[in-house]
């Protein structure tokens, strides 16, 4: 586990994926900084070190980031920080007992679809200390046939994502 105080996350607006990888490469020489959520075009997550993350903060303010503020989270989620918490997390999923899926399921790391148990429980892991590519899993949601998304449960975060990434398929919102 990462000792409390020592890691963080950020939202960087405004700029980019390039610019924030940049940004979290010129940081990393004070620590671990780097882009873990890849939301929407012109929108990342970064993680890592607090002290790192804050100096990529500045770095992304410096290079034309509408936007750059530190997220109230507990854990540098989907950051190499939290490798031990994945580990922990595959001797959990041992024994749990998973079947290939009836339906499609993108793993929202890299879009692409779960296999069988193994495979589940695997990228399960991964996902813990893994980016979080959710650009590249719309796109494949759409490229696969996908017509109307429909975000359940409290907030309209996800609705408001697909929306940037691809205006021309319809998304809904329902917290009730």
């Amino acid at each position: 586990a990462v000792p409390a105080g020592v890691g963080a996350m950020a939202a960087i607006i405004g700029l980019d994926d390039a610019g924030v990888i940049a940004a979290c490469d010129e940081a990393s020489s004070i620590g671990i900084a780097e882009p873990v959520n890849f939301n929407s075009p012109g929108q990342v997550v970064i993680a890592g070190h607090k002290e790192a993350v804050d100096n990529a903060i500045a770095h992304c303010k410096a290079a034309g980031a509408r936007l750059a503020m530190t997220l109230p989270v507990s854990v540098p989620s989907h950051s190499s920080l939290m490798i031990g918490a994945g580990e922990a997390l595959t001797e959990a999923l041992a024994a749990a007992d998973f079947r290939t899926p009836a339906i499609r399921v993108l793993a929202a790391t890299d879009g692409k679809a779960y296999g069988d148990g193994d495979d589940i429980r695997a990228r399960l892991s991964r996902q813990v200390y893994s980016p979080v590519h959710w650009v590249t899993t719309v796109t494949a949601m759409i490229d696969g046939g996908a017509a109307t998304f429909v975000e359940c449960g409290p907030g309209k975060v996800l609705a408001g994502l697909c929306r940037r990434i691809n205006k021309s398929v319809p998304v809904l919102a329902v917290d009730t």
